[in-house]
């Protein structure tokens, strides 16, 4: 079992360097990823090109809950998350593993996306849980 850096021996990443980045996700060019962000790729993670991952916001492709429910017995879980191009995941947004956004999708500042969720090309995602918006994405793009 490998110890767990303390927070000053953070893995380095050319996102940011106050973001922790771990396995090897798949990321696209002109990606920004924002301070303070955790970056799981353990279980398989591919963003793709041009998103914005605001400051503080968490992508998971692990789950300790039923390894910690079990006494240890069972093993962590891991499922690839995936995050389309063009993507924007607001501040202190979290997405859980296995979800899968489409492209131009927006995760709202806040909202936590839930294990395993599909969420098409444009999809606004709000709240805690977040809930999908059919084509809220598009909407920001209008000006009044």
């Amino acid at each position: 079992m490998t110890p767990r850096p303390s927070w000053h021996e953070l893995p380095e990443n050319s996102f940011n360097a106050h973001a922790w980045v771990i396995g090897e996700p798949n990321i696209g060019s002109d990606t920004w990823i924002g301070a303070f962000c955790v970056i799981d790729g353990s279980g398989g993670l591919s963003i793709g090109s041009n998103c914005d991952i605001s400051a503080g916001a968490q992508i998971y492709t692990h789950s300790t809950v039923k390894r910690a429910l079990s006494d240890g017995k069972s093993d962590i879980e891991r499922a690839a998350t995936s995050i389309g191009s063009h993507c924007h995941i607001g501040a202190g947004a979290i997405i859980l593993m296995g979800a899968d956004l489409g492209d131009h999708c927006v995760v709202a500042a806040g909202a936590v996306v839930p294990q395993f969720t599909r969420a098409p090309a444009f999809s606004l995602l709000l709240g805690v849980p977040a809930r999908i918006v059919d084509n809220g994405a598009r909407n920001l793009l209008t000006t009044e």
